[in-house]
């Protein structure tokens, strides 16, 4: 007989190993009754996870002690300990556990009218929300700083950080983005009053852009949060600027809160633009002057290409 299979991290995904039990039920694989359960769990996943043991075991048309020994195959200390966690991904993940997916709009059209509406209402609501005198606190903050560190977790706070640190060094200012956690907090380790460090997320609760803020302010940096009153990471901040875009529910298209962030950036940008004044636009010059090289002569294009 084989030894027992170790039990399952903690963390793991119960919806994955699910899903994965009941794919290979449909494709007749494997342990056939553990899968069977798997497959009545996700036909209804509010009922598994609130329903008696009992309920659940009579619609999978198993005994009690089976599910009890499956809840532990899934590395759960007991059935108890498995609703929990199924009940967990469920307040995360509930909006992607549909038995169909959403329906493709029939006229491909109307997707650039979708994703241009989403991203013109984030951008108004962040205009129409933002402190201005907060933004320019940021901004003299960010004009006479020695050195400036930019940080992100993620996909859009990651982006932000990068795009940040891309308008800053044009305006001749130094400037490092970070997304790597570790390094994150390596950087804020080396901060010192001159240094300001902005830290980007949407929820407020990265780890390690939390940390390395916390670590920049105890050597005496300044601290800028991009992020959601109210959170972790604005507790640490000196200065908060105030992310809150509502999400408009449509689980395929890219968050609209990544429009946000670009026009809190450009915000900022511009105000630093302005107080460096004639340094800035030397610099500008400069970069304009380079794409020379490039054969680039049109002078109606950006800075890049």
């Amino acid at each position: 007989m084989p030894p027992p299979a170790a039990p399952q991290a903690k963390l793991q995904d119960i919806i994955a190993v699910l899903t994965r039990l009941a794919r290979q039920h449909q494709a007749g694989e494997g342990d056939a009754l553990d899968q069977r359960i798997a497959a009545t769990i996700l036909e209804n996943a509010e009922f598994a996870a609130t329903a008696p043991m009992a309920a659940l075991a009579e619609r999978a048309q198993v005994s009690e002690a089976t599910i009890t020994r499956f809840c532990r195959h899934l590395g759960c200390e007991s059935s108890r300990d498995f609703k929990y966690r199924l009940t967990q991904a469920l307040a995360v993940g509930r909006a992607y556990l549909q038995p169909t997916p959403p329906p493709r709009h029939q006229d491909q059209s109307e997707i650039a009218h979708i994703v241009a509406a989403g991203a013109v209402a984030a951008i108004t609501a962040t205009r129409d929300s933002v402190d201005g005198a907060k933004l320019q606190q940021v901004a003299e903050l960010i004009a006479a700083a020695q050195q400036i560190f930019c940080f992100g977790s993620g996909g859009t706070s990651s982006m932000a950080a990068v795009e940040l640190q891309n308008r800053l060094f044009r305006l001749g200012l130094a400037s490092v983005a970070q997304i790597d956690g570790q390094l994150q907090v390596l950087n804020a380790a080396v901060s010192r009053p001159g240094t300001v460090v902005v830290g980007f997320s949407r929820s407020g609760y990265a780890r390690s852009v939390i940390d390395a803020l916390g670590l920049a302010r105890h050597y005496g940096g300044k601290t800028v949060a991009i992020t959601a009153l109210g959170s972790e990471l604005a507790a640490t901040a000196d200065l908060v600027i105030n992310l809150d875009v509502e999400e408009d529910g449509n689980i395929y298209k890219p968050s609209p809160s990544r429009y946000a962030l670009l026009a809190v950036i450009d915000m900022i940008a511009t105000l630093v633009a302005e107080i460096r004044g004639s340094e800035a636009l030397e610099n500008l010059r400069r970069i304009k002057q380079s794409l020379n090289r490039m054969n680039v002569f049109d002078p109606k294009l950006p800075l890049g290409d």
